[in-house]
């Protein structure tokens, strides 16, 4: 196997599955080109506001990949190349892009509203607030990985003298002069990435209040994209430590999370959906071109290092195949600006299937590595190991090793920093509306609910504690994210099952792998239980409020999953007439 015949594979069966598969769920469930959307039916300037299709999908794409679909595969390939690609692609097609357009399309049906609000009204009220309370406890996860994997991406403080490389001289100076591309790029990155929140805002103000045509702005995005990266590869002046940027992304983060979409979320992703796709095909490009050798086992054992193959090697890929986390972004904030809902397919579903094509690549760069390298050039996480295998692609084709790199370092910060943008808007969300209902009056309610779904007091709260399970680390929390992302993704599927069902639309496609997830989630979550569990009583945790954080989320979240699955199931199952 190669590089060039995966790609291809990858290819046929993700735009087949496009064509085919998703086609036919749009004529199933039918799509209403002359309906008005709840952007424009609740347009109010913060959550409902309606964008350009193409506005939509980069925010939509950017969201939903963030880290997820190059640091799963690349963890998940100790158990070989083979196990990786099949879920890949069988879970990218017929579990994740039918979850995404599941999801959208509900929430599109019933005024843009969240799938904690569509399990209210289709599965009842105590429904909501367990998941409510999932999704909010899930956000604080995603929150603290994410953040943690753009502190590693952005910090400086690499040691040249940690290198040990014992063959010849020009071995060891190649490996240095690698490290300090690292070092280098890493500052690059950062400032870069600071440049565009900026740049953002300044496009934002032109898309609101200068009216100017697609062209234009299209034409004004680019030229800031590409003079943003100029200056930050000129000029790579930010150079903190890895606690210093924890400080600086969280700060960001409670921002980004409170202002009108039109301010910066919208723009940044307009802006960084350029960055990503141009990403992406610079990769696909540079393996048709250099078409690397794999050098990863296609099967290793079906236990790895004391890992069993199922559940992890699921809930470690997570977002390059299905992630429940898109079901928020996609009923949470890009339903409130579908302008046609005919954009739906493309923006949920294609979304998907072009970020199951991004693990594809990251799959292709880990494996083109030989055995131990990537760690000897000084890559300490799973999106410099990518970054260095495209960069080798692109080298093939005469492009500097440098730029690529730190490129594509900065395409993988843009996705970790945007789906940021959108889990902390989410969490917040989550947690106000658990305190809020049809029934109460928000001009009359009391001090304390007035407090918890006042949106500073939210958003506070939910990075206090992201915060703290940042400083564990992305590797400790990986496991944990990854097992409630496919919970959330089994209880998503289960309400629009049941939504489709009680609007007299078919759902059987949703069934299947709604039963595999939970198998599979409810499992990976029960080993971390027991393992964090064993290691705490045991006193051989090495960070004990740490590992005491992962298990308390843990058990709730297997406690509030199950919960809500076996009240969205007796409703799947009831024989309750159609509704509205």
């Amino acid at each position: 196997m190669n590089g060039l015949i995966m790609i291809l594979i990858a290819i046929v069966v993700l735009g087949g599955g496009y064509l085919l598969y998703g086609r036919y769920l749009a004529k199933t469930w039918g799509i209403d080109p002359k309906a008005k959307t709840p952007a424009y039916e609740l347009r109010d300037g913060v959550d409902y506001e309606p964008a350009d299709s193409g506005v939509v999908f980069g925010h939509q794409f950017a969201s939903i990949a963030g880290a997820g679909p190059i640091n799963g595969p690349i963890q998940a390939a100790i158990f070989g190349w083979v196990p990786v690609l099949l879920w890949v692609l069988i879970g990218g097609v017929f579990f994740g892009a039918v979850q995404d357009f599941a999801s959208m399309y509900a929430s599109v049906k019933n005024k843009g509203r969240s799938i904690g609000i569509i399990i209210e009204h289709y599965i009842g009220k105590t429904g909501k607030k367990l998941f409510l309370l999932f999704c909010w406890l899930f956000c604080i996860l995603v929150v603290a990985a994410f953040a943690d994997v753009v502190a590693n991406t952005f910090d400086n403080n690499y040691h040249m003298e940690t290198v040990v490389v014992t063959e010849a001289t020009e071995t060891a100076e190649a490996v240095t002069e690698e490290v300090a591309v690292t070092s280098e790029a890493n500052r690059a990155v950062a400032t870069t990435s600071m440049l565009f929140i900026l740049e953002a805002i300044a496009l934002g103000l032109i898309l609101r209040y200068a009216k100017l045509s697609k062209l234009a702005n299209t034409v004004i995005a680019v030229a800031m994209l590409i003079g943003g990266i100029a200056v930050g590869m000129l000029f790579p002046v930010l150079s903190f430590g890895r606690g210093t940027w924890h400080i600086i992304v969280f700060i960001y983060i409670l921002i980004a999370s409170v202002v009108p979409v039109w301010a910066l979320l919208q723009p940044r992703d307009y802006l960084n959906s350029y960055l990503l796709v141009i990403m992406i095909v610079a990769a696909v490009l540079g393996v048709v071109v250099s078409n690397p050798s794999i050098n990863l086992p296609a099967f290793t054992s079906f236990n790895v290092n004391g890992q069993s193959m199922f559940p992890i090697l699921f809930v470690t890929i997570a977002c390059g195949a299905v992630s429940g986390f898109h079901s928020l972004v996609s009923s949470g904030t890009a339903s409130k600006q579908i302008k046609n809902e005919k954009d739906m397919l493309p923006i949920s579903f294609g979304a998907m299937l072009l970020e199951s094509m991004l693990a594809v690549i990251a799959l292709i760069a880990c494996a083109s590595f030989a055995t131990g390298e990537a760690a000897s050039l000084g890559y300490n996480t799973p999106a410099q190991v990518f970054a260095g295998g495209v960069a080798n692609f692109l080298s093939t084709i005469g492009l500097p090793f440098s730029v690529v790199f730190t490129l594509i370092n900065l395409a993988v910060s843009a996705f970790a920093l945007t789906s940021l943008d959108s889990v902390a808007r989410i969490g917040r969300l989550s947690f106000q509306e658990l305190f809020l209902d049809e029934s109460i009056d928000e001009k009359n309610m009391g001090p304390v609910r007035k407090v918890l779904t006042n949106k500073y007091f939210a958003t506070i709260l939910t990075l206090v504690l992201a915060y703290m399970l940042a400083k564990v680390g992305y590797a400790s929390i990986w496991p944990l994210f990854g097992s409630a992302n496919q919970l959330l993704s089994a209880l998503a599927l289960i309400a629009c099952a049941v939504f489709l069902k009680r609007t007299d639309r078919k759902g059987f496609m949703l069934w299947i792998p709604m039963v595999i997830m939970l198998a599979v989630t409810l499992s990976a979550l029960a080993i971390t239980i027991y393992g964090k569990a064993t290691a705490l009583f045991t006193a051989a945790s090495a960070n004990v409020l740490g590992d005491a954080l992962q298990l308390a989320f843990a058990i709730a979240l297997v406690i509030l999953g199950v919960m809500v699955a076996i009240q969205g199931i007796s409703k799947l199952l009831g024989k309750e007439k159609a509704r509205a």
